[in-house]
């Protein structure tokens, strides 16, 4: 368990844990045992054991906890009092060892062992990307572990057709996101060279993204490549795009709901992941969310850039909702 004699220990460690905790939040990693293995969770905050409210992030499909980083040091001078456990789930960052099998249900059971681990009844259910049809489905399937729940550009439907292979949908929706799974660099700068170049981050270069992008670097040099899991990214975008009880999670959240969109896509085009007509369907079923758009970001920049503060903004609002 996540304990405050573990989070004093790993601070008194530090030389400067004060300006160690400004510049990466994430201090503190457990492993937690979950089917196949031992899921890596970050932890930012307060020891969930002291901690005024406890939020539970799920990252995107070829992401990391990393992806969170700019998110905590966000949130965390709002509400100090509350933690936040950022888990890499399977097939990916440190956790990338573990499985298969892939699927909702199994990073469900996953995030229920984080919770189990840490002594929690309760969170506040945060997802970006695939991340949101991770928590959706918790909270649909576990009501009373859910304390309120934030999607962040995710959770939604995406427009699919059953007469075409999930395989080239999957290509098609995340472009240079799944392609880079299949290339070998020969240099950490080599892989630094092909994120900056991203349209996603052209201008918007960060040392939270460059800790994003090293953290997802594995190999030898000559041959590094992405951490991340092909086969979990397949497995687990097919359903997002086919499994009926994944599609339907979102209709069955009766939590306190917030949903943050990205007006941008993937690769900072006019293609955004959930579209106008998505969002006034969304809004049009669900009244009692709250519902916004981030102005001026893209899929990636609404937790590691410019969105960063909205959607802590949007996480304080959901621990002050279930307090």
């Amino acid at each position: 368990m996540f304990s405050g004699e573990r989070f004093a220990l790993d601070l008194r460690q530090c030389s400067a844990p004060r300006v160690l905790r400004v510049l990466d939040p994430f201090e503190v990693g457990r492993a937690v045992p979950v089917a196949g293995g031992a899921l890596h969770v970050a932890a930012a905050g307060s020891p969930p054991s002291e901690a005024e409210a406890v939020v539970l992030a799920a990252h995107g499909i070829t992401a990391s906890h990393m992806g969170w980083r700019t998110v905590a040091r966000e949130l965390l001078p709002r509400r100090p009092g509350v933690c936040l456990l950022a888990p890499d789930l399977r097939g990916r960052g440190r956790s990338a060892s573990v499985g298969p099998p892939y699927g909702m249900a199994v990073h469900v059971a996953d995030l229920l062992g984080v919770l189990d681990d840490a002594g929690l009844p309760q969170a506040v259910l945060v997802g970006h990307s695939m991340g949101a049809f991770v928590v959706a489905r918790l909270a649909a399937e576990r009501p009373e572990r859910a304390g309120a729940v934030v999607l962040v550009d995710g959770g939604l439907s995406l427009p699919s057709r059953t007469d075409v292979d999930p395989d080239q949908t999957l290509d098609a929706l995340l472009g240079p996101a799944i392609a880079r799974l299949r290339m070998t660099f020969a240099s950490a700068q080599e892989y630094m060279a092909f994120w900056q170049a991203h349209p996603a981050f052209a201008g918007r270069w960060t040392e939270d993204v460059e800790a994003y992008v090293r953290a997802d670097l594995a190999g030898e040099p000559g041959a590094l490549r992405s951490v991340v899991s092909e086969a979990a990214v397949r497995a687990d975008g097919t359903e997002i795009l086919r499994d009926e009880a994944t599609l339907s999670a979102l209709g069955r959240v009766r939590a306190p709901l917030r949903l943050l969109r990205a007006p941008r896509g993937l690769l900072d085009d006019e293609n955004p992941l959930i579209s106008r007509a998505m969002l006034d369907a969304f809004a049009a079923a669900h009244p009692g969310a709250v519902v916004e758009e981030v102005p001026g970001v893209n899929h990636y920049t609404i937790t590691l850039g410019a969105g960063a503060a909205t959607v802590a903004a949007a996480i304080a609002a959901a621990v002050d909702a279930c307090s």
